[in-house]
Order: C-alpha cells, then structure tokens, then sequence
C-alpha cells in the first residue's frame, strides 16, 4: 500500500493545460549527430524558425552545452531575425534535446498561484539510450536556479506521456505507463495514484497504444491532444492498408465512450496523419499532434505532405484567437520527435 503524505495535490497544486498562460518555454540546443544524423545544421535552423516564432509572447530558456556553442546559437539566431539577448542561455553538459521528457513538469498552486515543480525519474524511455540517462539530472540543475518547491514522485515518467485539460483530466496511454521497462513493481492504480496525486488530476482516461516508429512506447502527444477541458484532438488515419489505422481507431473509440472528471462526453475531433514519413530504416513518428500552444502562436510540426493544409486548418478553428504556424519537422523527426517533444511550457504565476 502506496502512502502519499504532503503531496502536490495535497498542497493544491495542479497541472495547468497547455493553453493556460506561460511565463516561457525550455528548449535545448540540438547539437548530437546520432540523433540527427548529417542533419544536426538543419534541425538547428528549425530551431531558430521555432525560436523566432514564439519569443514575442513568451520568454525563452535555451539549454548550450558550453560556451562554443552558445555562440554558434547566438550567431544563428541572429543570422535568423533572433535577438540573442532576449535568450536566456543556460549552460550544462545535457546529452539531447527532449526536453518534455526529461525536464521538470511544473505546477500551479490554486490557492496561492505560485509555482512549483515535479521531478520525475528519466530512464531514456525503459532503458533505451544509455547515454541519455544524465539527462535526468536536469530538473535538480533548473530547480538550483529557481529555487521552487521541487517534489520528487521517484517514479518513471516522461511529459510526453501525459497530456491535461486543466481541470482534472489526464490522457495517457497503456502500452507506455503500463510497460515493465517503466515502473514494474506498480499497478494500473497505483501509477493512477501517483498521477493524481503528483499531477492534481482526478480522472485518468487511458488510450492503448501509440504510432508505429515511436521509441517511446506510445507517447500520447502523437496521438491525442487536449485543446480545450471538453474537446480532443485525436489522430486517425483513413487509410485501412496504414500499419497505424487499426491503432488509431481504436484509441479513438475509447475517447469517444470516454467522459471528463466532471461527467461530461468528450468532444472527438479526428486530426490526419502525414501518412507514411521514413526511409530505408523504417518508419518515422511523424504527427500533426506533436504540437506546442504558445500564448501567441500554435505552432504545428508539417512534413511536405498534402494532409498539411488540412490539419494546420482543424488545429486554427481550435485556437482562433492564436495564430497557427506550420514548422517544417521534416528534420526534426528523424530525432524521432518533434515541435513537443523538444519544448516544457513553464505557466504564469500572475
């Protein structure tokens, strides 16, 4: 039996959505050439198009390695429309850029609005990259900074696994939270347990399985999305031949019999799919979902794929007072991740 004493949730913190106002956003600088293979220059270019595009709402925190390459960062920005003195560079030996996964998961108090942060545990996905592993210190170095509450569930979980409406609801999915290469001594319940009172959620809606070609055992911010406490995005491929349709319409069918924590029917929006998005080594984990809502700007990772148009259109009627920005990922996403997997939104305290 799991005793939970002065928790998050406890003390009234809580995760807000997305949509909620930010202070900033965390990024980390990409640099390694395993992760971009001969295209480590062209996903730092999509860096600066991301930077650009997000710095007049928000506040950006950039992760360098050392100083060599935070001039490279602030050349390139520059060279990019980019202000280098409105960064805030931080300095530390990260090994890769997934900064969602391995970063702190920050909370709002809804008593007081002040801010604190959850520390979770970072195995590189059940122990896939061992040289990842230091990544998980990440948290610890911010929090000698900012000096938050810091609460440390000491549990296995990444922030692309969990997605929130704000008011209680969380999405996640099976084939992660529930894998053994995870947290292997915890039920269902209890990794429930640990979301509710780490997260200040009180209904967990649990998808299946995610897209095929991603790493992280189905990470749910490539297949469902909250855009607001009531309405998901949910990806789902038309195509009956796609190894992803049968897996995408069966995590559909479950939002659609699925109710938020407070009664209510969720309202299932279909997202497409880029189709199929790989080379010879197989396929990559390309979705339209892997978006991050800024204050200002929602900016939406595109391949070149004529389903482009369509869901930059589906994801702009959610947001009509946020400008909706197609980033070209194609890059990118041979990192296996995107626009949301390499960004934490820090929420405001006013």
């Amino acid at each position: 039996m799991i005793t939970f004493n002065d928790t998050p949730a406890k003390l009234g913190y809580y995760m807000p959505a997305e949509w909620e106002r930010h202070d900033a956003i965390w990024l980390s600088w990409p640099h390694d050439p395993i992760t971009f293979p001969d295209r480590v220059e062209k996903a730092e270019s999509t860096y600066v198009e991301i930077i650009h595009s997000i710095l007049d709402s928000e506040k950006v925190n950039l992760f360098v390695t050392d100083d060599s390459m935070k001039k490279r960062a602030e050349r390139l920005l520059k060279k990019g429309g980019v202000n280098p003195d409105c960064i805030i560079f931080h300095k530390y030996d990260y090994a890769d850029v997934w900064f969602r996964d391995y970063g702190p998961i920050f909370l709002i108090n809804k008593n007081s609005g002040s801010l604190a942060m959850t520390h979770w545990i970072f195995n590189a996905w059940g122990g896939k990259y061992e040289t990842l592993m230091k990544d998980t210190n990440i948290p610890e170095f911010i929090n000698k900074k900012m000096k938050l509450p810091c609460f440390k569930p000491g549990i296995v979980l990444e922030g692309g696994s969990i997605d929130v409406n704000g008011r209680g609801t969380l999405l996640t999915t099976e084939q992660c939270l529930l894998n053994k290469n995870r947290n292997p001594n915890l039920s269902k319940v209890e990794i429930e347990d640990y979301l509710k009172e780490y997260l200040g959620v009180s209904q967990v809606i649990w998808l299946k399985n995610g897209i095929e070609g991603d790493d992280t055992d189905g990470h749910i911010d490539d297949i469902a999305r909250f855009v607001n406490p009531e309405t998901v995005l949910c990806v789902y491929g038309e195509d009956r031949n796609d190894e992803n349709h049968l897996i995408l319409h069966e995590n559909y069918e479950i939002l659609l019999n699925s109710k938020n924590n407070e009664g209510n029917r969720l309202n299932v929006i279909k997202l497409p799919t880029p189709g199929y998005i790989g080379d010879e080594e197989g396929r990559l984990p390309a979705s339209y979902a892997n978006f991050y809502i800024g204050n200002k700007a929602v900016l939406v990772p595109v391949f070149g794929h004529k389903n482009d148009k369509q869901a930059l259109e589906i994801i702009q009627r959610q947001f009509p007072n946020r400008r909706v920005i197609g980033i070209d990922s194609s890059n990118l996403v041979y990192g296996l991740g995107t626009i949301h997997c390499i960004s934490q939104q820090q929420p405001s305290t006013d």
